[in-house]
């Protein structure tokens, strides 16, 4: 064991070594992703629908849950940004999918030498920059490898602190827990089972909920010596080509070193400029009122016939 575990040290020292030396001058490359976000239909009310209705819904989501992006990057910077396009005539624009499209983030530069994060958000309609320091995951160095195309990867892993408003991880508050009371469990307290259901009616996001941290897995290949990667994710002593973080999956499909066309790596310009945590207190507010005016159409609605 500790002979396979020497062997991988030294491949991994070797990679570095010539990799480094391959990239002393100055370079670019893009790196293309695949994400897929995966999602329970029964934790939101799948459960009593026809396996076709699940279906219809899931394609519906597709083009919101399966997107495709490009990593620019140098030594120093990124921009990582989605590689639109042309979204089919009704696809999953309204409902979930487009109430979860006001969390997703735009274009996110990343800058591993200044530690400086800008990312372009638009929410309900209003332009935003975020800028903020570049927070840094206390990675567990692993010495499994595995090969990503013509890549060789070593494994990392983290926990990562969630953002509360993160939709690719929102769940149903106490998973199936719920569905397990014992029927006279359920009986003894009619009252409060009321009220509980009165609570669902009048504000549903009640009912979600996002984990305070999720494991993080990530590859990383040293043969291209940055530490840059998708997303948010960056700090291994290579490119990181793919990302298993909770229900999310992010994989690299192409690299290109070097392009013939070099595209400048611009910081984000436009929106107002705000911190991450005065973002989070501005999504706070706006869902605050939401479910105030929410439960208000609610309470003066009544039933409809």
């Amino acid at each position: 064991m500790m002979k396979i575990s020497i062997l991988k040290f030294s491949l991994l020292v070797t990679i570095l070594f010539i990799s480094t030396v391959s990239f002393a001058q100055d370079f670019q490359g893009k790196a293309y992703y695949q994400t897929k976000t995966t999602m329970d239909m029964d934790q939101f009310g799948g459960r009593d629908m026809s396996p076709e209705r699940k279906k219809q819904i899931q394609e519906r989501m597709k083009s919101f849950l399966e997107k495709q992006y490009i990593l620019t990057f140098n030594k120093t910077e990124s921009i990582y940004k989605e590689d639109e396009k042309l979204e089919a005539p009704g696809g999953g624009g309204r409902g979930f999918g487009g109430f979860a499209s006001s969390f997703s983030g735009g274009p996110k530069y990343k800058n591993v030498k200044s530690k400086e994060l800008l990312q372009d958000q638009e929410f309900f309609g209003k332009q935003f920059l975020i800028k903020d320091e570049l927070k840094t995951l206390e990675w567990k160095m692993g010495s499994e490898t595995k090969q990503i195309g013509k890549y060789t990867c070593f494994k990392a892993t983290a926990t990562k602190i969630v953002d509360q408003f993160d939709w690719r991880s929102m769940r149903r508050r106490g998973g199936n827990d719920k569905d397990k009371k014992k029927e006279g469990e359920v009986a003894k307290d009619s009252t409060k089972v009321s009220e509980e259901a009165k609570a669902k009616f009048d504000d549903p996001m009640s009912e979600i909920e996002v984990p305070k941290t999720i494991e993080v897995t990530a590859w990383y290949t040293p043969q291209i010596p940055i530490n840059q990667g998708p997303d948010d994710f960056w700090g291994l002593p290579g490119l990181i080509l793919e990302i298993n973080a909770d229900k999310t999956t992010i994989l690299c499909t192409k690299i290109v070193m070097n392009p013939e066309e070099k595209e400048d790596i611009d910081k984000p310009e436009k929106g107002d400029e705000v911190t991450q945590a005065e973002y989070t207190e501005i999504i706070t507010k706006k869902m605050k009122e939401m479910r105030e005016m929410y439960g208000g159409r609610r309470g003066r609605g009544g039933r409809r016939h």
